[in-house]
């Protein structure tokens, strides 16, 4: 289960992950929680700052991968990790001195969503440098439980925390100091251990050749369109977890944080037995993704919040697994030259969703409340698997015929 922390510059990676990820599931509460303030319980209003947060990779997201693929990731990730702290310090002062503004949270999701066009496709295909191909899948799931182990610490400590210190800027500087473990993780790397792959020379078109190459790969197109469909409700539902807890169960801040811990929890086991498994399935994939719309559809229902946290946790291990598997064999699939322009276009589809899913089951929330938020979240997830299924058969079906076409025209210019 933890072959990959046998590596010395992983060890330090997933070090430094630890800590910086649990400061940032910390700030991630303490922003949810600060909307709820300053616009009086808008669910509509938390989905807008989700929506921002994920619009830069909609619009620029591909061209990270391409810089991924061009320049060293490891001075990326150095760079990209300083910018985000720098805004997360300068958030944490507004809130402190008691000028904090709901546009002022908007704009720090939009600056900190830019600059993950970036770092996160440059993250995701630096793993590989780092442990080589034979331990990528168990270090993406460790990755995975790096992750949702501080997103099971960080909401509670979080909630925990503004009710102590009456406030949410101590939460803001706390993750402001917690990237510092990432970029000396960075820094005090052997890079003499490195798989490192020559970068790729500038050149027109390399976006386009991103796109025909996932095309051309059933193994790539299958889960990278399950992964746009699934992402553009599985926001919305996240996004609706402190709006259950405050709204239709009456809990308070702590409360709230704890609702998240159990998501966490769940994703948490997922993400450890996806660590012992040698190979993801397309099948495991495909049951992952329908588990997690009954999952939701579940929780819409739950009629009381101690039912409603147990409900969570098999919700967060059916996410986890969906995620896991689809970045795995997306990544397995892609030659290394390719990697960062496929992560760019794999993670594209997984944000892609949440400016338009997000405000939308927000809005569907205010109007007929969150319960139907969430059951209709579930309900389409459903849907986006059966979409990603049909639509990849449709387009292999269009390939192939416009092969035999190109072959028989071939053919009968030989004869001629």
């Amino acid at each position: 289960m933890f072959r990959s922390l046998r590596n010395h510059n992983y060890r330090l990676f997933a070090s430094g992950g630890v800590v910086s990820n649990t400061g940032t599931w910390m700030q991630r509460t303490a922003q949810d929680f600060l909307v709820l303030q300053l616009t009086g319980g808008s669910a509509f209003a938390l989905g807008i700052t989700t929506a921002l947060q994920f619009l830069p990779q909609f619009l620029f997201g591909m061209y990270g991968g391409v810089l991924a693929d061009r320049y060293p990731k490891r001075r990326l990730l150095v760079a990209a990790q300083s910018l985000m702290g720098l805004f997360a310090l300068v958030m944490g002062l507004l809130a402190l001195t008691g000028e904090a503004r709901v546009w002022h949270v908007y704009a720090l999701a939009f600056l900190l969503g830019t600059v993950s066009c970036i770092e996160v496709p440059t993250r995701q295909s630096f793993v590989v440098e780092m442990v080589g191909r034979g331990d990528l899948a168990n270090a993406i799931a460790l990755n995975s439980s790096s992750f949702n182990l501080a997103r099971v610490v960080g909401p509670a400590l979080a909630g925990m925390l503004i009710y102590a210190l009456g406030g949410t800027g101590p939460i803001f500087v706390v993750n402001a100091l917690s990237f510092g473990a990432v970029i000396a993780s960075l820094v005090f790397m052997r890079r003499s251990e490195l798989r490192t792959p020559e970068p790729v020379p500038r050149a027109k078109g390399q976006l386009r050749e991103g796109l025909r190459y996932v095309l051309g790969e059933r193994a790539l197109l299958m889960p990278i369109l399950l992964i746009a469909f699934q992402s553009m409700f599985t926001q919305g539902f996240t996004i609706s977890i402190p709006v259950m807890a405050t709204e239709v169960f009456g809990a308070g801040a702590s409360a709230f944080g704890i609702a998240s811990s159990a998501f966490a929890v769940g994703a948490l086991g997922g993400a450890l037995l996806a660590a012992r498994r040698a190979q993801p399935t397309r099948r495991l994939l495909i049951g992952g993704a329908v588990a997690l719309g009954v999952a939701q559809i579940v929780t819409a229902f739950a009629p009381g919040y101690l039912v409603y946290l147990v409900l969570l946790v098999p919700a967060g291990i059916a996410l986890i697994t969906v995620n896991n598997a689809a970045n795995a064999i997306v990544q397995l699939t892609t030659t290394p030259e390719m990697r960062g322009r496929v992560m760019s276009i794999y993670i594209l589809m997984l944000t892609c969703g949440a400016p338009l899913g997000a405000p939308l089951i927000g809005w569907v929330s205010e109007l007929g409340g969150p319960r139907v938020g969430v059951m209709i979240a579930g309900v389409m997830s459903l849907v986006g698997t059966g979409l990603a299924i049909l639509v990849t058969n449709a387009v292999v079906r269009r390939r192939n015929a416009d092969a035999v076409v190109r072959g028989v025209a071939a053919a009968a210019g030989v004869a001629r």
